[in-house]
């Protein structure tokens, strides 16, 4: 694997390239520039000084983390590069987070699987109702 990743580089135009091609909604470039700003941490894989992937975190940098937008282009998926994101985001969130933090995200359909492996638990259970969500019009 001639893979790399870099944190905090992320740019709009990767961002958009990655959300149009892994079929997620599309964003204003001037929303998406904000976003950016305003996040966390960020990692981004490049195979080959290309961005292939990349993922997210947002929140309050102590309580609660979110993660938001780990994206593989389609013909990347499944080499393990999903799994190097994600540990790149836990590790940024364990080196900030208090004990008892949350640790947030929504699981793409049929990807639960690939998060239970991280210790996340699916909703709702017998501990917790389930996950909702609200999109703003």
């Amino acid at each position: 694997m001639d893979n790399i990743i870099k944190f905090n580089v992320l740019n709009v135009e990767d961002y958009l390239n990655l959300h149009e091609k892994c079929g997620f909604k599309e964003y204003e470039k001037e929303d998406v520039t904000i976003a950016i700003k305003n996040h966390l941490f960020d990692a981004v894989l490049f195979f080959e000084e290309k961005v292939v992937g990349m993922i997210r975190v947002v929140g309050d940098n102590k309580i609660v983390f979110f993660i938001k937008d780990l994206m593989i282009l389609p013909e990347y998926r499944n080499k393990g590069y999903g799994k190097l994101l994600l540990n790149s985001a836990l590790e940024y969130i364990s080196k900030n987070a208090c004990k008892g933090a949350y640790i947030g995200l929504m699981s793409t359909v049929d990807y639960e699987t690939f998060y239970e492996k991280f210790g996340f638990i699916r909703r709702p259970n017998e501990n917790f109702g389930s996950g909702m969500v609200k999109f703003n019009e």
